[in-house]
C-alpha cells in the first residue's frame, strides 16, 4: 500500500514523513496531480494561511486531482491541520476565502473564553473522541495531541465531528466522513498518540 504525501509547498513534509517511515509505511511524495492516481492512501499537510493554501492547491491543479481521487474514487485522506481546514467551505481568516467544501461548515477565529489562554493555540491540549472511533482506536480516554492554530473549522454537522479538545471554548479536534479524515493537531508532533492515529488511518477501511 503506497501513501502519498503532497507537497505544494505549505506542509511540514519532512516530519510527516518520518513518522509514516517509522510506521513502516511506503510513502510517496506527491508533487504533481498526476501522482495521486498511483497512490492508494493520501496524506494532505499545510501550515501558513488559508488563502495562500487553497490558492496553491487550486494552481497547481491539486484540487481537481483531490475531488476524482477522493471525492470520485473514495481514497482515504488524512487533513493535518491547514489541510484539514482547506476541506471546510470556507474561512474568515483575512477576509472571507472559500474551501474545498467537503464538511459543512466554515473556519472561524479561536476566541477562548479565559482570559489566560493566548491565540494561537500553541502546545498540548487533550482531546475527546467518539466512541467506537476507529481512527483513535487503542488510545487512552482524553489523550494530548500538540496543536498549533488560530483558527478551527465549527462543523454545520456534529457527526462529522469526530474529536473536540476544550481549549476556553469547544474546538474541533478531528472530523470524518465517509472516506474522509482530518485533526487539527499534528500527529507527526504528538509522539506515541499521535504515531498511533497514523498508524490507525494506514489500516483504517472506511
Amino acid at each position: 500500500m503506497k501513501v502519498g504525501v503532497i507537497d505544494y509547498g505549505m506542509g511540514n513534509l519532512f516530519s510527516v514523513i518520518s513518522a509514516l517511515e517509522i510506521l513502516g509505511a511506503d510513502v510517496t511524495i506527491c508533487q504533481a496531480p498526476d501522482s495521486l492516481k498511483k497512490v492508494d492512501r493520501i496524506i494532505l499537510p499545510g501550515v501558513g494561511a488559508f488563502k495562500d493554501c487553497i490558492d496553491t492547491i487550486i494552481s497547481s491543479g491539486f484540487k481537481d486531482a483531490l475531488t476524482r481521487e477522493v471525492i470520485e474514487k473514495g481514497k482515504p485522506i488524512y487533513g493535518i491541520c491547514l489541510g484539514l481546514q482547506i476541506m471546510g467551505q470556507k474561512s474568515s481568516e483575512f477576509g472571507k476565502h472559500k474551501g474545498l467544501g467537503w464538511i459543512e461548515g466554515d473556519v472561524i477565529e479561536l476566541k477562548p473564553n479565559v482570559h489566560n489562554l493566548r491565540v494561537p493555540h500553541v502546545g498540548w491540549n487533550n482531546v475527546n473522541y467518539i466512541e467506537d472511533s476507529p481512527l483513535f482506536a487503542d488510545l487512552p480516554e482524553s489523550p494530548d495531541f500538540y496543536f498549533v492554530h488560530s483558527f478551527y473549522l465549527k462543523c454545520d454537522q456534529n457527526q462529522d465531528v469526530e474529536a473536540t479538545c476544550d481549549y476556553g471554548q469547544i474546538v474541533t479536534a478531528a472530523i470524518k466522513k465517509n472516506n474522509i479524515f482530518a485533526s487539527q493537531f499534528h500527529p507527526e508532533k504528538s509522539q506515541d498518540f499521535g504515531l498511533k492515529v497514523l498508524e490507525n488511518f494506514l489500516s483504517w477501511i472506511p
